[in-house]
């Protein structure tokens, strides 16, 4: 099948294009390249030995995602565009509203006009707010604590209610918990423009010399050593697990999984294993909470086990040795 993949050259769409060409599909990429890069698009195509077609395009611009749909018979859509970080989310919540929102309306505005009804959407485990209790199942209550969520959360409504109004249109919710690591290869990882707002990619430059030290972001919560701990998952895993939802497109509905390892991973023990894997210890500034974070969260998978047949099977040290790999042999990024 084709899919249009939004912000596909983007750290999880990269290597989710990565999966869907590796399973047979034909892949139709759109980013605006805000945050991300085109280098991401070829090292995909050398990855997979396939083209891609590329439009450099704002997923917000109906007259451009017209133009791609004129263009190609799109058989269904994974939608990663949008901005994604929690604490910029919390100083400039309306750009996130406007941006993440728009782009979503557009998208289902274009592809009810052209008759495309099936989606895949990149939402979050932020949807779940600060979760009474844990692990956290796809029934939990629904809240939000910061505005990056908030909008996630928007969507999956807004999705919901178009899959109500056309009884044929079908949609699978995909709530990631917190994706770390790149491809074995080398070649794609995660390449965030400026200063990171994640842990893995700040942890990644500090090792590399780019950054000073790690700020540690809340040292008194309620875990295992007072800091946050959250379910860190490899982006492989989390791709393959779209290539997993595909046949839930089949269903008319709304289909709702998670995507985690169902295992919670402090702060401070993410530095550790990637302490280990690039060898040397990291410098370490501990900070105050950042405003909109949560003490802990992490997945319980089994209804993505169970009826889609995916399981995360990469570890934490994993994780950290692919993610030393990628910026080792990219110290600075795709830019070089």
């Amino acid at each position: 099948m084709k899919a249009f993949v939004t912000g596909g050259a983007g750290y999880i769409g990269s290597h989710t294009v990565v999966e869907l060409l590796a399973a047979g599909h034909e892949v139709i990429v759109a980013d605006n390249l805000s945050n991300s890069s085109e280098e991401a698009i070829r090292r995909v195509e050398k990855i997979a030995g396939k083209k891609i077609k590329f439009y450099k395009a704002d997923v917000c611009d109906k007259a451009a995602v017209t133009k791609i749909f004129d263009e190609n018979e799109i058989d269904f859509v994974v939608h990663f565009a949008g901005l994604k970080a929690v604490g910029e989310s919390v100083q400039k919540p309306v750009m996130y509203y406007r941006n993440n929102i728009d782009c979503t309306l557009t998208l289902l505005e274009v592809m009810k006009e052209k008759g495309v009804k099936k989606f895949i959407f990149s939402s979050s485990a932020t949807v779940y707010g600060d979760p009474a209790s844990l692990p956290v199942t796809e029934d939990f209550p629904l809240s939000t604590t910061n505005p990056y969520g908030t909008t996630k959360l928007f969507i999956e409504r807004i999705l919901s209610d178009a899959a109500f109004a056309d009884p044929e249109m079908s949609v699978v919710l995909l709530r990631y918990f917190n994706p770390i690591g790149a491809h074995e290869s080398g070649l794609i990882g995660e390449d965030p423009k400026g200063i990171p707002n994640n842990l893995a990619p700040y942890i990644a430059k500090v090792a590399i010399g780019e950054l000073p030290h790690i700020n540690v972001f809340g040292t008194d919560y309620p875990t295992k050593d007072g800091t946050g701990v959250r379910d860190y998952i490899h982006v492989v895993d989390l791709a393959k697990g779209h290539v997993a939802a595909i046949p839930k497109l089949g269903e008319a509905g709304v289909h709702i999984y998670n995507l985690g390892t169902g295992n919670g991973y402090s702060v401070l023990e993410v530095i550790a294993a990637f302490e280990k894997a690039c060898g040397h210890p990291l410098k370490k500034v501990m900070a105050p909470r950042r405003g909109g974070d949560i003490a802990a969260c992490y997945a319980s998978a089994d209804k993505a086990k169970r009826e889609l047949g995916w399981v995360a099977n990469l570890t934490i040290d994993d994780m950290c040795k692919s993610l030393w790999r990628f910026r080792s042999k990219n110290p600075h990024g795709y830019e070089e």
